[in-house]
């Protein structure tokens, strides 16, 4: 499959997206404030410099609150929550609820879809694809996403995931 670098890069944001959001509530995930932190940034399509900067914080500080390797002092800790709208005992609590809620599969296939289909230049072998195909690839996407989905339903005995 040949895709263009920018198109790879999203399709690679949406395969890390989809692979967050099934380890959403699982309450055994390590590192539980480095994993909200990168999915609260992600979910609002902002990059480790973007935050950094609205924080008055560094990319570096960010990284390292993002791979657990660093916590964050209370006061950023603060900025984090105010930031994202999100309580402290969600950043920090394992089974604590966003506000929002988890994010839903369809949300973000939806939003893949849009953003897929407003790509330009997006290619197979060297050969554009239609309208009609790009919606095969993304349904092709929703099958998989909802086999693993499933399958990590069955790991963790059945519970909301």
């Amino acid at each position: 499959m040949c895709i263009h670098k920018k198109n790879l890069h999203n399709l690679q944001d949406f395969i890390d997206e989809i692979h967050e959001m099934c380890y959403y509530q699982d309450s055994e995930v390590t590192g539980m404030l480095a994993n909200r932190l990168r999915a609260l940034r992600r979910a609002k399509g902002l990059t480790q410099q973007e935050l950094a900067g609205a924080l008055e914080i560094s990319a570096s500080a960010v990284g390292m609150y993002e791979q657990g390797r660093r916590e964050p002092d209370n006061e950023t800790l603060t900025k984090f929550c105010r930031f994202f709208g999100v309580p402290s005992d969600y950043l920090l609590l394992d089974g604590a609820e966003s506000p929002a809620g988890p994010p839903e599969l369809g949300e973000f296939l939806e939003d893949f879809r849009r953003r897929l289909l407003a790509q330009e230049g997006l290619m197979f072998n060297g050969v554009p694809l239609t309208e009609e195909e790009i919606t095969q690839v993304v349904s092709a996407i929703e099958v998989g996403a909802s086999v693993a989905v499933n399958k990590l339903g069955r790991k963790s005995g059945g519970k909301d995931v």
